[in-house]
This record gives C-alpha cells, sequence and structure tokens, in this order.
C-alpha cells in the first residue's frame, strides 16, 4: 500500500485511541499489564505478533517500552492498516499483513513461524464462538514453548444480569457526559476518515468487508480460559479486569 507523506499518520493514531478511550477510559491500564506479563514470562526483546493490530496501537506501546522487539501486524480493515503502515513506515522493527482471521490459510502469510508473544485487545469480540475457538487453536500453534497469548475484551458474565446492568448504566452516564464535552464516538470518527482525501478510498472498502459492525459473541473469561487451554495452552487465566472486560493470558 503507497502511503502518503502529506498525511499526518500519528494524528489519526491518537486520534483513533481518543475514540477509543471514550468506550474504555481504562484502556491504557490494560496495555501497561500485558506489557508487564510480556516482561516477566519472555524478556524485554520480543518477536511479537498483533493480532487484528488496528491502528497498531498495541505495538506502539510495545516498542515505546522495548525498543529492542519486533512486531507483526496482522488485520483486514484497510483504514486502520493504513494508519498503522503511515505511522510506523520505515521502521525495520515492524511488519504489517493483510488478511483475514477466519481464513484457514492466515497463518500462512506471516513473516515468521513463531512468535514470542500474540497480543490482541478490543478485537476478538467481533468474531463468534465457534470460530473464535479455532482461531485460538491457530494461536497455540504460533506461540512458541513457553510463549504467551493475551486478549484483552470484553467478556461478559451472563450469571450476574442485574451486576452487568448497573455497571452498563453507570458506564454510559459516564460516557454521556463525556459527548457533551465534545469526544467523537465510533461513527464520527469513521465520518471523519470517510472525508480525509487520502483514507476515504480505505474507509469505503473497510464498510464493503464489515458493514457497520461485525456482530460476534462475548463469552466470559470462564470460557476464554477454558477454551484456550483445550486448544493447546498449558495455563490461562485473567491477570487484569475492570467491570466490564478481562485480559486473559495463556501460557504455552
Amino acid at each position: 500500500m503507497a502511503i502518503s507523506t502529506a498525511t499526518d499518520w500519528r494524528a489519526w493514531q491518537k486520534s483513533w485511541d481518543r475514540q477509543q478511550e471514550w468506550y474504555m477510559p481504562d484502556r491504557e491500564d490494560r496495555f501497561e499489564v500485558m506489557l508487564d506479563m510480556v516482561e516477566a514470562l519472555v524478556g524485554p526483546e520480543p518477536r511479537v505478533l498483533d493480532l487484528a493490530c488496528g491502528t497498531g496501537t498495541i505495538t506502539d506501546r510495545l516498542l515505546t517500552r522495548f525498543p529492542k522487539a519486533t512486531s507483526t501486524g496482522v488485520d483486514l480493515d484497510p483504514a486502520l492498516l493504513a494508519i498503522a503502515e503511515g505511522t510506523f513506515e520505515g521502521d525495520e522493527r515492524v511488519s504489517f499483513v493483510t488478511a483475514d482471521l477466519k481464513d484457514p490459510h492466515w497463518p500462512a502469510l506471516l513473516p515468521y513461524d513463531s512468535y514470542d508473544a500474540v497480543l490482541t485487545a478490543t478485537a476478538l469480540h467481533w468474531l463468534h464462538s465457534e470460530p473464535l475457538a479455532t482461531l485460538y487453536g491457530q494461536v497455540a500453534e504460533l506461540v512458541r514453548d513457553g510463549g504467551v497469548f493475551m486478549n484483552a475484551d470484553h467478556m461478559i458474565d451472563e450469571s450476574t444480569p442485574r451486576i452487568n446492568a448497573a455497571e452498563r448504566a453507570q458506564r454510559h452516564t459516564r460516557m454521556d457526559q463525556a459527548k457533551k464535552d465534545g469526544v467523537l464516538d465510533w461513527a464520527e470518527w469513521w465520518e471523519l476518515a470517510a472525508q480525509d482525501p487520502v483514507l476515504a478510498a480505505p474507509t469505503a472498502r473497510r464498510f464493503e468487508i464489515y458493514g457497520e459492525h461485525a456482530d460476534g459473541d462475548m463469552p466470559s473469561a470462564a470460557w476464554h480460559a477454558r477454551v484456550l487451554r483445550e486448544r493447546g495452552f498449558g495455563e490461562a487465566r485473567a491477570v487484569w479486569r475492570s467491570p466490564s472486560d478481562t485480559l486473559m493470558l495463556a501460557v504455552k
């Protein structure tokens, strides 16, 4: 993909972060714990697969903290990949792969056969449970022995409906107040991207691929831990939680 040097990719990167933080004000907390666990289990120079990388948010934090790390970002979204590729253009530590994670052959497109860590955040809830379980098996094959997989995402415990409703109501009250203060939501951010001369075409392709938003599942943290163990990991448990989200860590 040809990258325009006239576009302020870092500004788009920050804009995406602000939009995501409207939904998840504790977004950076999960990234900090994620990188803590990377360092604890595989060291400060990891080879990382940034799974469903979007704009490269995880890669950005990874390389800031661990300058000797390397990262492969994989995604299908042409607009978010354009921002990621523009942001990291010329950085030999980073490469990007366009691939559909529902395609059984996507691992063959990667530059490496194994990784120290596979990291992802707020992306895999787009998948239904069955293809997600299949993906977990593929990820287990990519992680080296002793390596890690971490997924920070919405993980809903359906056995606690009153708690879930109260948490959701409080979170949306805070979001409504932030919205009054001028924060962009998902739809408004994409409207801006569609108006940008460089991002307009990839944004149009993005909506052809996904529609407005994919309709996936949000199984519980217990489901994720169980399926990760069933699909090839030796250990799996939550290492960080908010009232709505969980960072699940699995060790090969």
